[in-house]
């Protein structure tokens, strides 16, 4: 037990409690142990009736199929990913950021009538991931096909569509829209720049003592764009080192020990 504790202890501390609260809700369903009509949202029980808790248990319901795998392996893999690359030290950032995508996914799953917010947030957290991945970068799916990072979050949509239908698919283009404009509105749409909402996007410093993260200086405000230092300073400020490459020895130069020119015999 202790090892287990100690391996949980590992994992970022937003990736650790959404992961943990989504399976350990979703196993309570499925073992009967609750009943998922207390948890999930409706609109009218939530605002008229004051319920909520409906509020936040609503993210935290996943398949009860096999599909359950997938999802908990999509979203380990997503949140982790933007925890430790793009928040690292910071994640305190990273929850405040994410309630106004929460807010931002109950609206925008309204024309649908979603209830339960778990699949347009794995697709919000997938655009970014993909996003942000390095230029280039490959993943497989489902280990048969492998395709650019940058196009997964669209072929989700397009399978979800194929194997769930179109109210699937349309929470997963939810999610989709509110992933872009957190990318966007933090980001500015690259890696190396800051977004109109960045400064915005820092938690206030109650939530910063709760992650045990204290006091830190915030950056210098600047104009759009490349406002701290250019992209070395925004991979910098993502999590990413930039270092400069090493100087290429001299070929000409031979090892060892440096002979003199000497003289010619007999002179």
């Amino acid at each position: 037990m202790d090892q287990i504790i100690a391996e949980l202890k590992k994992i970022p501390p937003v990736t650790r409690f959404v992961c943990l609260s989504t399976a350990g809700m979703t196993i309570s369903v499925m073992m009967k142990l609750l009943d998922p009509k207390w948890i999930v949202y409706f609109h009218s029980w939530v605002w008229s009736k004051f319920e909520i808790w409906r509020i936040p248990t609503s993210f935290f319901l996943a398949s009860t199929n096999i599909n359950f795998v997938f999802e908990m392996a999509m979203l380990y893999r997503n949140l982790n990913s933007i925890e430790t690359q793009h928040f690292l030290n910071k994640s305190s950032d990273l929850a405040w950021q994410m309630l106004f995508v929460a807010g931002s996914l109950i609206i925008g799953t309204r024309p649908v009538g979603s209830v339960i917010f778990l699949h347009p947030l794995l697709a919000a957290l997938t655009y970014v991931s993909s996003a942000l991945a390095p230029p280039g970068a490959q993943t497989s799916l489902m280990g048969l096909v492998t395709i650019p990072v940058a196009y997964f979050p669209y072929v989700m949509v397009a399978l979800d569509f194929l194997m769930a239908g179109p109210h699937r698919a349309a929470e997963a283009v939810a999610g989709l829209v509110v992933g872009h404009a957190w990318w966007w509105s933090v980001w500015g749409g690259s890696l190396g720049s800051q977004g109109v909402l960045a400064q915005y996007g820092q938690a206030p410093q109650w939530l910063r003592n709760f992650f045990g993260e204290g006091r830190r200086p915030r950056p210098p405000a600047g104009p759009r764009g490349n406002a701290t230092g250019g992209a070395a300073a925004g991979l910098r400020a993502s999590g990413i080192e930039v270092v400069p490459p090493r100087r290429v020895a001299n070929a000409e130069q031979s090892e060892g020990h440096q002979w003199g020119v000497g003289n010619r015999l007999g002179s």
